[in-house]
């Protein structure tokens, strides 16, 4: 945060060098510039722009687009009217203005040269086009931004060919860790396996504007993938560490192209935030309990089922009118694997063919027990025998919580201490080490959050990587404003019904027992 401040003092006092020995050769004391919404004022009427270009200027980062506006006119009032110096100008504003305000050979032109100034139309669209640009660029990465659900790890809450407005105000906007970034590409150039669409030369440290809302319980959240850090390229829907576990760090690093993100370049995740800072979770047979009560159960969450039937198969266009979309066969003729929310479930009982319906439920010791299976589960290692049926419990950290640390429970903390919150973590000789000193206990930093698809066979989340640091928090899932059924033809794509449906939480809500 300190970083951030000395960057945004620096600049402002630059620019502001610029600018007041541009209004000394426009003829005014230059010291009326430093005065706040005076100055502001007084640049707004020198350039003859309307009153309104004061009150935007003053709209958190949509002022932006003012602040270019006076720039670039103050700018063509001294005769530089070129299309790339105005870039320059925007992209390197205190460096630019400085030079130009230094400079005798630029001088106040006044408004006779501008009233003879003609654009031309390359021009016109040119400056139409950057307006826009900018303009939706800033919406993008501090208000609201459009998603889509790629993935089936929400369904049937959150359904693939769902388009969503995500609000990145609700939860404070996040200050991009990298701001020089191409507009409207995340991480890597279009069409593109490998060309980075942003640049690391300048990198911030994480900080966020005031918040209208905590996260709460049950919310669909928006959030930077914590264990994308590091991407195999040619693997990016694979985990990276995972792939280390199951094939060897020297397997991947030799045949593979391996590349580290920073926070806000990693990939978007949105899932339910089920777990708060300081919530105990734990799962017992695929149930979901939070502070030792059952957890709330989504309308449209559902289970993977074995369902044996007397050797018949299903209609899949039976199965469609209910959405009933993932639904795979087995080895064994006659049964088969779907994932069912509670109403289809029922349904599925009820057929006259189908024998029996048991719950997908991997018992705790599954993976110990498999030896093809490097186990997937956090913390990741031998210290515990959970699976994602049955899991812990466990205390999500909180910030401003001490811990204790031994050998034994260091893997539950070991990414938050070397990885989240920068330190540097050593184990040697049986003791821990945290920069560099013996240790045996660690002040968390930062909230953490506990994240968990409704479709819960068919969902990477938290038991698979762990806690969400509150810096990978995005932003909130507001409302669906386009909705298209991969599974169906061109004239039946359209789900009219969940088109501008409001996206619903249920904070704090437990089952009764």
């Amino acid at each position: 945060m300190t970083t951030t401040i000395i960057v945004l003092i620096s600049y402002f006092i630059l620019s502001h060098i610029g600018l007041y020995l541009i209004f000394q050769k426009a003829g005014l004391a230059g010291w009326k510039i430093l005065i706040p919404f005076y100055g502001t004022y007084l640049a707004v009427k020198l350039i003859r722009r309307p009153i309104w270009w004061v009150i935007v200027y003053y709209i958190p980062f949509i002022g932006f687009i003012s602040w270019v506006g006076i720039i670039v006119e103050l700018l063509k009032h001294m005769g530089i009217v070129s299309f790339w110096e105005h870039t320059l100008a925007v992209l390197f504003t205190p460096f630019y203005l400085t030079y130009v305000g230094f400079n005798d050979q630029y001088q106040w032109k006044g408004y006779e040269f501008m009233d003879n100034y003609q654009k031309s139309r390359n021009r016109e669209w040119a400056d139409a086009l950057s307006f826009a640009v900018i303009l939706a660029t800033i919406i993008r990465a501090i208000y609201i931004e459009a998603f889509t659900i790629p993935t089936s790890s929400m369904e049937k809450s959150l359904m693939v060919g769902d388009f969503l407005f995500v609000s990145k105000v609700n939860y404070g906007s996040r200050i991009p860790n990298t701001p020089i970034f191409f507009p409207f590409a995340h991480h890597t150039m279009w069409f593109t396996e490998k060309v980075k669409s942003y640049s690391e030369l300048i990198q911030l440290p994480y900080a966020r504007l005031p918040k209208f809302q905590d996260v709460k319980r049950n919310e669909a959240v928006v959030f930077n993938f914590p264990a994308g850090d590091t991407v195999v390229v040619q693997h990016q829907d694979q985990v990276y560490y995972q792939m280390l576990r199951d094939y060897g760090r020297k397997l991947i690093w030799d045949k593979f192209d391996v590349i580290s993100r920073p926070v806000d370049k990693r990939e978007n995740y949105i899932k339910r935030c089920v777990g708060l800072p300081g919530d105990k979770i734990e799962i017992r047979n695929a149930d979901l309990f939070v502070n030792d009560k059952e957890a709330f159960t989504a309308d449209g969450l559902q289970y993977s089922y074995y369902v044996k039937t007397n050797n018949k198969g299903f209609n899949k266009d039976e199965l469609l009118k209910r959405d009933i979309t993932e639904v795979r066969t087995t080895a064994m003729r006659g049964i088969f694997e779907m994932n069912l929310t509670a109403e289809n479930l029922k349904y599925i009982e009820n057929l006259p063919f189908v024998d029996k319906v048991e719950r997908s439920s991997k018992p705790k010791g599954f993976y110990q027990s498999h030896e093809d299976y490097k186990n997937p589960i956090f913390p990741n290692t031998d210290t515990t025998n959970w699976t994602e049926d049955n899991f812990g419990p466990i205390h999500i950290p909180f910030a401003g919580q001490e811990v204790r640390l031994t050998l034994a429970n260091l893997p539950m903390y070991e990414r938050i201490i070397s990885v989240y919150e920068g330190n540097k973590l050593k184990v040697k000789d049986g003791k821990i080490y945290i920069n560099g000193e013996e240790t045996d206990k660690y002040t968390i930093q930062m909230e953490y959050y506990w994240m968990m698809g409704d479709n819960r066979h068919n969902s990477q989340d938290s038991r698979f990587w762990g806690f969400v640091p509150e810096d990978h928090i995005v932003g909130k899932a507001v409302f669906i404003w386009l909705s298209l059924d991969p599974n169906q033809s061109w004239l039946k794509k359209i789900r009219w019904s969940r088109l501008f449906s409001v996206i619903h939480s249920d904070e704090g809500v437990f089952q009764e027992n």
